[in-house]
């Protein structure tokens, strides 16, 4: 007998030869077929080619052509500056022109009081005086175009403007004032906008900054702040910015989400988002995970559209960013520390002072630290139907991290007990992702059950299979359900979901 308590082999093995534990098999891929020679233990060919779509076999034109993208790749010569050209070049060069002499026109404190359309007509005549003045002739056309630059350069946030008011950009990543980046549909593109220079780049950060009451400069060089359309914004000055100030943008959808909606982009199947309303419904604990970029707080704002009206919900973030659909929400927004580094409120203190202001639900935008293990005792508390977002990869490292965050803070408790609160107040776990194609997909559905030994046990409802890719480098997969009989049904049955539910999941 073995330490493991299993013979040694079969019957009949030779005395002193070497057990085997299994035969190696090739893995299988979608489409691949196994060899016949690796079906017997004879040594056939353990890892067979992989098929090719016409011959059967892959051949040195499929290797190739890998090979050709890698060297294209590294040879490749990217821009790195944003190039301003054309009509928007001979715009900036007259604005650059015009501005000085207009500030001398103008009492800036005045002008911070009117709109942009009532600044217009100011200074239509003004700029028209000073085009005179300088003996620049322009079009109709081109007047308006100076204008709009003239009215976002004072009261607006200046080249940004244009890149906000576009409803395809969803992501604005500022480098210095040479380089600015966006994203559309997924994918990174330079944008064709510059600044004057580091010092007008700065301006404008502060700008946006102050409208929310915090600050930026070489003491506090970083900053959270948000628009007043609840975009999110990250600000980092040097010396920590080793290229000039730079602004990171999350934009808002002025179009809430809804769960129908992220289906119709093909985010979920039909039945996944059918659950996913009974969960937000019955109030199930939920924690939305994936990486940065991924749609957590997208999700979290199609959720909550599900919570009945008469609930009481307060949200806690740093930078208030969600835009819940519903009407009685009180949202929380954390303070950082003042100059003398004291009256920081942390979202752990919001949490904590929450559950005096008799919420149904709870939501946090994001959990970082100790302040998981508040929000835990708020679903045990009678705060069914809480929800928040963290980052994890998969929802196994998902309740990992949970425990990680929880250990962080100075609660003096073992991991088991740790391990088992998170088993008692987590529902469900939603996992999201954002592939490579930039797509953003709701890849995983997964039930926590309770506890075996001192293992949290889970049990997936839906998952996302990656199936290939298309010659347009869209990733194709479907969503598959695991037949499996939830083991939430009985908070769905308590709101009279329990057979829709159980459909949806089957």
């Amino acid at each position: 007998m073995s330490a493991f308590g299993r013979k040694n082999g079969p019957a009949g093995m030779a005395p002193g030869a070497r057990p085997q534990f299994g035969v190696a098999r090739p893995m299988q891929g979608g489409t691949a077929k196994r060899s016949p020679q690796t079906e017997g233990d004879d040594g056939g060919e353990q890892f067979p080619p992989l098929p090719d779509d016409n011959q059967g076999s892959v051949g040195a034109g499929r290797h190739e052509d890998a090979m050709s993208r890698l060297t294209d790749r590294m040879n490749a010569v990217h821009a790195t500056n944003s190039e301003v050209g054309g009509f928007e070049a001979s715009v900036h060069k007259i604005k650059e022109q015009v501005l000085p002499r207009l500030l001398e026109r103008v009492d800036p404190e005045a002008a911070a009081t009117l709109t942009k359309d009532e600044l217009s007509e100011e200074f239509r005549p003004i700029i028209l005086e000073v085009l005179a003045e300088l003996k620049v002739t322009l079009n109709r056309r081109e007047q308006f175009a100076l204008e709009k630059v003239l009215v976002d350069e004072l009261l607006g946030f200046g080249p940004l403007e244009e890149l906000l008011s576009d409803p395809d950009v969803s992501d604005i990543m500022v480098n210095g004032p040479d380089q600015t980046y966006i994203e559309k549909k997924g994918k990174l593109t330079i944008a064709p906008i510059r600044f004057r220079d580091e010092q007008h780049l700065f301006q404008i950060a502060q700008r946006i900054v102050n409208q929310v009451g915090r600050r930026v400069d070489q003491t506090t060089p970083l900053a959270d702040a948000r628009l007043k359309d609840g975009s999110r914004v990250n600000v980092i000055v040097p010396p920590l910015s080793l290229r000039g100030t730079a602004i990171s943008i999350r934009k808002f959808s002025e179009k809430p989400i809804t769960i129908d909606m992220l289906k119709e982009f093909g985010s979920m199947s039909e039945k996944m988002a059918t659950a996913l309303k009974i969960a937000g419904a019955c109030r199930m604990n939920i924690v939305i995970s994936g990486g940065t970029g991924s749609g957590k707080t997208t999700m979290l704002n199609a959720l909550s559209k599900m919570i009945d009206p008469g609930e009481r919900v307060l949200t806690i973030e740093d930078a208030a960013e969600l835009r819940l659909q519903q009407p009685h929400w009180l949202p929380l927004e954390t303070r950082p520390p003042n100059l003398e580094g004291q009256g920081a409120i942390t979202i752990g203190d919001l949490v904590k002072n929450a559950l005096r202001m008799r919420p149904d639900r709870i939501i946090l935008g994001e959990i970082r630290g100790a302040e998981c293990f508040d929000l835990l005792a708020a679903m045990n508390t009678g705060h069914d139907g809480s929800m928040c977002t963290l980052h994890a990869n998969s929802p196994r490292e998902c309740l990992g991290r949970m425990e990680n965050m929880i250990l962080m803070g100075d609660i003096k408790i073992p991991k088991e007990a740790i391990s088992r609160q998170i088993a008692e107040s987590v529902d469900l776990i939603v996992q999201v992702k954002r592939l490579r194609d930039g797509s953003r997909r709701t890849t995983n559905v997964t039930e926590v059950i309770g506890m075996e030994g001192d293992v949290i046990v889970t049990q997936e409802l839906f998952k996302f299979e990656y199936l290939d890719e298309s010659e347009d480098g869209k990733i194709l997969g479907e969503f598959r359900s695991s037949g499996l009989r939830p083991y939430t049904l009985e908070k769905a049955r308590q709101f009279g979901f329990d057979q829709a539910y159980l459909e949806a999941c089957l």
